[in-house]
């Protein structure tokens, strides 16, 4: 819960934010990212948040399987990937009363770069280090 002179997330978060299905292919979270400019996609399924995939799962995950093949091999394995096969299932969560500071000290204490918002077990938004940065330059 945001303390007094702490803002709540909510108010920076990226509300309602792009979303991918375990099912998904890696081809189509690579579209994503790139044309995107985002880093960090959350995973639902059946309205539950089951994971996110970050860009540099994404990158990871093509590294180990296409280093050295071609674009339409590389096109094609991306295809037929899921996922579920790389995505970060273990999250840490907030909610939309967290407050700024709290959500970045997590974030820093667990060295990850977003933390998903979850409302009664909703995802509501998400929030990543450059609206903490954002907020900060703003101030």
């Amino acid at each position: 819960m945001a303390r007094q002179n702490d803002l709540a997330v909510k108010e920076i978060m990226m509300k309602a934010p792009v979303t991918l299905a375990p099912e998904d292919s890696l081809d189509l979270a690579n579209d994503i990212i790139y044309l995107g400019r985002v880093r960090h996609i959350p995973v639902v399924e059946n309205g539950r948040l089951v994971g996110v995939l970050s860009q540099r799962d994404l990158f990871g995950a093509a590294a180990t399987v296409v280093l050295g093949l071609k674009g339409k091999t590389k096109k094609a394995l991306l295809k037929s990937s899921r996922i579920k096969d790389v995505m970060t299932k273990t999250v840490i969560t907030i909610t939309p009363d967290t407050g700024v500071k709290e959500a970045a000290r997590k974030m820093a204490e667990k060295k990850i770069g977003c933390l998903p918002v979850l409302d009664n077990g909703s995802l509501v938004g998400l929030l990543t280090q450059t609206d903490i940065m954002r907020y900060v330059a703003n101030q």
